[in-house]
């Protein structure tokens, strides 16, 4: 398990503590309902529905671990405010020698997406704006090389 802090909005705590409540309840039940019947088709042994039920219940079971952990463990983010750019803020940036802007919001890892312009903190760009204010230029250094902004507003 990684040990760095993981960020959720107050929107996605309340999704990940619905999907828990519902893996724990229901699916279980599920897949204990899917066990019995496998077992009673005979021979566990070259069983086809028993080993996709306990292998399911294994899946079942690891998401419900993972999540607990990433609950017990996770810091809420508040409205981002201030200056400075921290997790929560939303930036507006300007690519150097474009003359487009992007905006991002810096959220945690579980609720990074980039289709709708979320970007996690872990991320190389996340990464790079965190502690900076507007005005100021980046270098972020991403896997297809270096890209250089300007951080041109902060919300």
């Amino acid at each position: 398990m990684a040990t760095d802090t993981q960020y959720l909005t107050n929107e996605k705590f309340t999704e990940l503590k619905k999907e828990l409540d519902f893996l724990k309840t229901q699916r279980r039940k599920e897949v204990a309902d899917q066990l019995e019947y496998a077992k009673k088709l005979g021979d566990l042994s070259e069983n086809a529905e028993y080993h996709q039920a306990r292998e399911t219940q294994a899946e079942v079971e690891d998401r419900i671990g993972r999540l607990e952990n990433l609950l017990k463990n996770a810091t809420i983010m508040g409205a981002a405010g201030g200056d400075m750019i921290t997790v929560g803020s939303t930036v507006r940036l300007t690519k150097n020698g474009e003359n487009k802007s992007y905006l991002y919001t810096i959220v945690g890892s579980e609720e990074a997406d980039m289709t709708q312009g979320k970007v996690s903190n872990m991320s190389p760009l996340g990464a790079a704006l965190l502690g900076h204010k507007v005005g100021e230029k980046i270098t972020v250094h991403a896997p297809k090389g270096s890209v250089t902004y300007t951080i041109a507003a902060l919300k």
